[in-house]
């Protein structure tokens, strides 16, 4: 792809503090391992208008999104004690655009996948395909307090990287970039606020959530989530507790201590393999306090209210 190694040499990177590179590519931070597949993910995808596609910046309740989502639409066709989350790690039961099917393959044959499709991805509304934007597909978006979600990334990649933890930079130089908006699939603040101008836009489509909300209260959101994908609870599933069913097993204790979420990896190319086990660490509130003081929580919380202005869109930092 000769195009692709001249779009290399003329658009800005910097190094993450994990040693990877990020490529300012479309007004945003692409990781240089998936910068092709992105691409072939904006001019090949034709969504459907019963898609239901999962956004979100990295480590922002990626993986509960998912396993509630799988869990709402396939209700009815595998209950609770046969759940498939049960024996499948739930990024392998909702593959993400970038990190799997279009890394696999330039264009990708999804006809195959039963409707509605449920997909993920890591990109910023504004660099969606044209095809998600036209179609009547619906967009879950859920984003995180920016300090938990910095450090719950740090962890991951540290726990992925294996011997190149040697490289990555000391926490105060990657908050540093972090500060700068020099992060995956970052700003953080505009990924935030493109999906929340865009849920304010179109109510229909686009529906923005917060881990801590979600956190504070599964159960109402689980339904807000099934009347949104249109698969609501009826008054007997209610009754018969399906909603709290599913609340459990979704539930990060639980898929932290199956089997399948314990051990394995998941590979998606040659280069790029996760450890099952790094998508459940802690998924606590406030996690941050633990790792960054409270002048470098002050200093985001200004930019953050800055880079945010007049939105209407604030997080709780502190």
């Amino acid at each position: 792809m000769d195009e692709f190694q001249g779009l290399l040499q003329t658009i800005p990177k910097e190094v993450n503090w994990d040693g990877l590179l990020l490529y300012y590519y479309n007004n945003f931070w692409c990781p240089g391992g998936v910068l092709k597949s992105t691409i072939f993910f904006q001019r090949n995808f034709k969504a459907k208008d019963s898609d239901i596609i999962l956004a979100s910046i990295p480590k922002s309740g990626t993986t509960w999104l998912k396993s509630l989502s799988f869990s709402i639409i396939n209700r009815k066709k595998c209950t609770t004690p046969e759940s498939p989350l049960l024996i499948t790690n739930p990024h392998d039961l909702v593959s993400c655009m970038e990190y799997d099917l279009f890394l696999k393959s330039e264009n990708p044959d999804l006809e195959a996948f039963s409707c509605p499709r449920i997909l993920s991805t890591h990109l910023p509304y504004h660099a969606l395909p044209q095809s998600i934007l036209n179609t009547k597909c619906r967009i879950i978006y859920i984003c995180r307090n920016p300090l938990d979600q910095f450090i719950s990334l740090r962890h991951f990649l540290l726990e992925n990287s294996g011997e190149d933890q040697q490289k990555a930079l000391p926490i105060d130089e990657a908050f540093e970039l972090f500060c700068k908006g020099i992060y995956p699939f970052g700003p953080v603040w505009d990924h935030a606020e493109g999906y929340w101008n865009a849920s304010l836009n179109d109510v229909q489509k686009v529906v923005f959530l917060k881990y801590e909300d979600l956190k504070i209260d599964a159960t109402s959101h689980v339904k807000m989530l099934a009347e949104f994908l249109g698969f609501p609870f009826s008054p007997e599933e209610d009754e018969n507790g399906v909603v709290k069913e599913i609340v459990k097993l979704c539930s990060l204790e639980n898929l932290k201590n199956m089997e399948v979420n314990k051990n394995g990896l998941l590979v998606l190319s040659p280069t790029i393999k996760f450890k099952a086990r790094s998508f459940f660490r802690k998924g606590e509130v406030g996690d941050w306090k633990n790792f960054l003081n409270n002048s470098m929580a002050e200093r985001y919380k200004k930019i953050m209210e800055e880079k945010l202005g007049k939105s209407g869109l604030a997080f709780e930092l502190l």
